[in-house]
């Protein structure tokens, strides 16, 4: 692993409406923050990850299912993943927090998938409700949802991991 502060970092992202990308850029801001090199780009624009030393990935998720690209982000590059250190994060629930159903947050076979290849692990941070809801389904949902829980999600929750992502990168690069 090379030294910390010249250590290049990915996080690919695959968002539907835009909040997942945003977690993603929070995430990204932290680490800059903490003296590392970071790249923020959407799965689909990433055609290669040979140039990074870690790689963080996340998904909006829709009742238990991870978006396509970033299942098929994992798929292609499973063989580098496997190689480095990588770390996972999904981004879904919104509403009202009695009424999540935790069932439907984690991808099963995306956190399988990740633990076989050696992943740092795995958190779900809540997510958001579109600002701009398009069609019924989206609408109803806005309407029936408090506005204190149309958006959940936690910035010093995000951060904080974000942190301790950057300090375990830190520690490995200064452990011969």
């Amino acid at each position: 692993m090379p030294a910390w502060d010249t250590m290049k970092v990915l996080v690919a992202y695959a968002s539907k409406r835009g909040s997942t990308a945003e977690i993603a850029e929070a995430i990204s801001g932290a680490l800059r923050r903490e003296g590392i090199s970071v790249d923020c780009e959407a799965t689909e624009a990433i055609k290669s990850i040979d140039p990074y030393d870690a790689v963080i990935l996340g998904s909006a998720v829709y009742v238990k299912r991870w978006r396509s690209d970033a299942k098929h982000f994992l798929r292609k590059h499973r063989r580098v993943l496997a190689q480095r250190p990588f770390w996972v994060f999904s981004s879904g629930p919104a509403g009202d927090p009695a009424e999540d159903k935790p069932e439907w947050a984690e991808p099963t076979s995306v956190v399988e998938t990740v633990e076989r290849l050696g992943g740092h692990g795995h958190v779900v941070f809540g997510g958001r409700l579109p600002v701009e809801p398009r069609g019924p389904i989206e609408k109803a949902m806005v309407q029936n949802t408090s506005v204190e829980y149309r958006d959940r999600r936690d910035w010093d929750e995000i951060r904080a991991w974000a942190v301790s992502i950057a300090t375990e990168l830190k520690t490995a690069a200064a452990t011969p």
